[in-house]
């Protein structure tokens, strides 16, 4: 009952730590990055399509990022879905590829998207800290109802404690490093 619980735990923390990476990619560093791209859906013949299901994405160089669509004739759909995204790149196209020149993020842009970063990680961690909560109700009440002891209770809950810290760390080292990529100039 507590390994099943803690493994239930576990794993829900897990897809937590896997949703804020996909949240870090999305927050624009100044760098070129497909990964900003992953949530823009496309017009396609009438139903809306992902973005990396309809182009391919090359980084020429630091900051230049080129879309070559697999279907040329999306291309002015691409380059319409691209300029109305919340990135804020403005695309340029040449008739067959679409290239984005990522501007540079000015100071004050940087410590808004450091805020940003910090208030996702925090999300998160009451995401994690949630999940130790339900794992933990559910402990006491299997130790209530008497399908466990208080002894193996007790050792799960611990786990759960040492299980939950490992993850809101890994939060918060994710966070860290993202705001020492936002903040290098």
């Amino acid at each position: 009952m507590i390994q099943e619980t803690l493994q239930s735990a576990e794993e829900q923390m897990d897809r937590t730590i896997e949703a804020t990476r996909e949240d870090f990619v999305s927050v624009r560093t100044g760098r070129a990055n497909p990964g900003l791209y992953s949530k823009v859906m496309v017009d396609y013949y009438g139903s809306f399509t992902p973005l990396q299901q309809l182009a391919s994405f090359t980084t020429t160089d630091a900051r230049t990022l080129l879309i070559t669509p697999f279907d040329q004739s999306a291309l002015r759909n691409i380059e319409k879905a691209l300029s109305e995204s919340e990135v804020g790149a403005n695309p340029s196209n040449d008739g067959k590829v679409i290239r984005i020149v990522m501007p540079e993020l000015t100071a004050e842009r940087r410590k808004e998207y450091v805020k940003l970063v910090k208030s996702k990680a925090e999300e998160h961690k009451i995401s994690v800290r949630n999940a130790r909560r339900k794992a933990k109700e559910a402990m006491d009440k299997a130790v209530k109802d008497g399908e466990v002891g208080e002894d193996e209770g007790a050792r799960g809950e611990k786990e759960l404690d040492a299980l939950t810290k490992r993850h809101v760390e890994l939060i918060d080292e994710m966070a860290k490093n993202k705001e020492q990529e936002l903040l290098e100039v």
